[in-house]
């Protein structure tokens, strides 16, 4: 990796390596939150099916 960061100070690009490394950067978070969401939603998922069993378990029968 340090070759390819060279070869881009080398050049002038340091814009270009900035806005990679950004762009690599919020991609991640953006995978992190994903992940973090679907994690939530089947906790929830979880829950609530818990809540319908016992609600069909000790509910009452109207």
């Amino acid at each position: 990796m340090t070759d390819i960061t060279q070869s881009i100070i080398s050049r002038g690009d340091l814009a270009h390596l900035t806005l990679f490394l950004w762009a690599s950067g919020a991609s991640s978070l953006l995978v992190f939150a994903l992940r973090e969401t679907a994690a939530a939603n089947r906790r929830f998922d979880e829950f609530v099916r818990e809540l319908a069993r016992f609600n069909r378990r000790f509910g009452d029968d109207k």
